[in-house]
């Protein structure tokens, strides 16, 4: 019979419930009367016109007011709010009706009062059992689907723990069994009829309802707040998820699909330090921008985050169409009216076409973050690297001095500093070389070179979080280079955010270091990874865990520790999250005959003086010499078979 009803076409339920209310309400009338009467008969059935006259009032306000719209499976609070609405107005229409009948003098006031609860009781009621009866009894209901859905605990009680428990109501995915929290004053009340529980509590709570993850829903808690509750259930070993900041929620409200997997930056308690908005405005506010390398993830980030900044013109200047087309749409669809946005697919060794660009466009600030990142392949690929990440930025700022630019911002690594690897040399050498272009400027053009160096940053490129979250999802084995090796890690929005800050301070030659907070060991790093995915480390002290990880060796070039400065003479900014550093400065005589130099050597394919040049001018240079020379003797015989076969 049930099933028959529940495959009824849409119309024809609708059509059920109105004859339901069209029998019920003169019931209801009469039972109101009769019980203000206290006789059953209410005076002979003496008031029936006004039994009558309920349905014909009350069904067309009901109908008006899409009583019959709402779907019994999701009837909630709101369709509940919308009977008192109707039946209040149908009575008021009703008491209208039998005072011109003439009724009034035998319908007592009282009766309006009781007529109107028991008709709530009557159409609300009738409402929410069916809504039980599909939902707890009908074979393949949704209570028949949340036994096969994860169960979860909900921490924190507040308004979005609340708003996540109701939107988890309906969800096949999730079953939301009690709420943790660290109010004790909220311990042992039922909040949306869960039960809220202390923290401490929470380890027996696992084990009670056999729970297998925990949502976190404290999205107006601080960073350190975050990481130190994940940290206290990261030996759990289930997995953790959580909600997006305040300010990420739509309108302030949380559904299911706000939820999502922890997310690493939460892992670090890093605390958002508000950007100072004259720093931002300085390079940017009603000036022409150009972007180098505005496809990767620093560069089409600082695209983001300039397009905000009102500038008049963005040139956004990549060499791969790919990505170039990815950020330009990305960015249309945001852009603020009055924006210029101008695509270059272009070289940064293309210096010609770099003088065009700035010229047309009258470039006030260059942010250059065009370089080659990937420590290994530009072991492998020496030429290549050099060629990009020094050259590159050589043209590209000899182009800007040219066209009047009023900026030029170097994007560098820490790996720069006492380089392991050619692409922190190459990264160094491009330092120099900007700082020798602020000498020789000095007197002579307005621009002003700033270099901005700072470590890792969560979910580039060449990032090892993605990595690890892969092999993860693939039952591992989680690859780590060392167990030594520690990294510095930020967010890629707040490295650019800063960028922009502190390309607007200083003089021109100055190289500002971020603020990077505490070294974390990469080894911790994916254990706690590994945890907070609901699975167990195998190791020696636990050979019965889930996913092992797995030691690799280090990579050529790389450092067990990166460092952020050369020397140890550091001063404060007015950005309480971005130092100068005072290094080591060459004059532009010395580098040009080294530039000239180790340019005829990258066209003559010459690794063995492409690596003394390295050698002889970065501070601090020290390769892996046993690798770097049987990389460097690889190549160059790979080259002399080559020029033999030309010849």
């Amino acid at each position: 019979m049930l099933s028959s009803v529940l495959a009824m076409p849409r119309y024809q339920k609708k059509a059920f419930f109105l004859f339901f209310d069209a029998l019920i309400l003169p019931f209801c009338c009469w039972l109101s009367f009769a019980l203000r009467y206290e006789d059953w008969t209410a005076k002979d059935f003496a008031h029936w016109p006004a039994y009558l006259i309920a349905p014909v009032v009350a069904i067309p306000i009901f109908v008006k007011l899409g009583l019959y719209r709402a779907v019994i499976r999701y009837i909630g609070y709101k369709a509940q709010w919308t009977v008192i609405k109707a039946v209040t107005l149908s009575l008021l229409v009703w008491g209208v009706c039998t005072y011109l009948l003439g009724l009034e003098q035998s319908t007592p006031r009282s009766v309006l009062f009781i007529f109107w609860f028991i008709v709530i009781f009557a159409i609300g009621g009738s409402r929410m059992i069916a809504r039980w009866i599909i939902l707890y009894n009908f074979p393949g209901g949704e209570q028949k689907a949340k036994q096969h859905s994860e169960r979860v605990l909900i921490y924190g009680a507040g308004s979005a723990g609340r708003q996540l428990a109701t939107a988890l109501y309906h969800s096949k995915e999730f079953s939301a069994v009690a709420y943790v929290d660290d109010e004790d004053s909220l311990a042992g009340l039922d909040v949306n009829g869960l039960r809220v529980y202390q923290f401490s509590e929470i380890v027996n709570l696992v084990e009670r309802y056999d729970v297998s993850a925990i949502l976190l829903a404290i999205p107006s808690a601080s960073a350190a707040k975050k990481k130190l509750i994940v940290d206290s259930l990261s030996d759990l070993q289930i997995r953790i998820l959580t909600l997006p900041g305040l300010s990420d929620l739509a309108g302030g409200k949380v559904t299911i699909s706000d939820v999502r997997e922890i997310d690493i930056a939460d892992l670090l308690g890093r605390e958002e330090v508000k950007p100072h908005q004259n720093l931002l405005d300085r390079c940017i506010r009603n000036q022409s921008v150009l972007i180098t390398g505005a496809g990767g993830s620093i560069g089409s980030e600082l695209c983001r985050q300039i397009i905000v900044q009102q500038p008049t013109t963005v040139v956004i200047y990549e060499l791969s169409e790919f990505a170039l087309y990815s950020i330009e749409r990305e960015l249309r669809l945001v852009l603020p009216e009055g924006i210029q946005l101008i695509p270059i697919l272009g070289n940064v060794l293309d210096k010609a076409l770099l003088e065009q660009v700035m010229t047309e466009y009258a470039v006030d600030t260059v942010y250059h973050a065009a370089a080659y990142k990937h420590v290994p392949l530009v072991e492998a690929n020496i030429l290549a690297g050099v060629r990009n990440n020094l050259l590159g930025t050589w043209y590209t700022a000899e182009a800007a001095i040219n066209c009047g630019v009023k900026n030029f911002v170097l994007i560098s690594t820490d790996k720069a500093v006492r380089p392991t690897n050619v692409m922190g040399a190459s990264k160094r050498f491009a330092e120099l070389v900007l700082q020798g272009l602020a000498l020789r400027e000095k007197d002579t053009s307005a621009i002003r070179f700033a270099m901005v160096r700072f470590g890792n940053v969560l979910g580039s490129s060449g990032s090892v979080i993605p990595l690890f979250k892969q092999q993860i999802l693939d039952g591992g084995p989680v690859t780590v280079t060392h167990p030594e090796i520690t990294r510095y890690f930020m967010t890629i929005p707040e490295a650019a955010c800063l960028v922009l800050q502190a390309g607007s301070m200083g003089c021109s030659g100055d190289v500002f270091v971020l603020d990077m907070g505490e070294p974390v060991k990469i080894k911790s790093l994916a254990k706690k990874m590994i945890n907070l995915s609901g699975h167990s480390v195998k190791d020696d002290a636990n050979p019965d865990g889930e996913i092992e990880i797995v030691f690799s060796g280090l990579r050529d070039g790389e450092k067990l520790y990166e460092e952020l400065l050369i020397g140890d003479n550091v001063q404060r900014t007015e950005h309480e999250m971005i130092m100068r550093a005072s290094e080591v400065m060459l004059s532009w005589g010395e580098l040009e005959k080294v530039l000239t130099e180790m340019r005829c050597s990258l066209d003559e394919f010459a690794y063995d003086r492409v690596r003394a040049l390295l050698l002889d001018v970065v501070n601090g240079y020290n390769p892996q010499h046993e690798i770097r020379d049987l990389i460097y003797s690889k190549q160059q015989q790979r080259i002399e078979s080559e020029a033999q076969k030309l010849h």
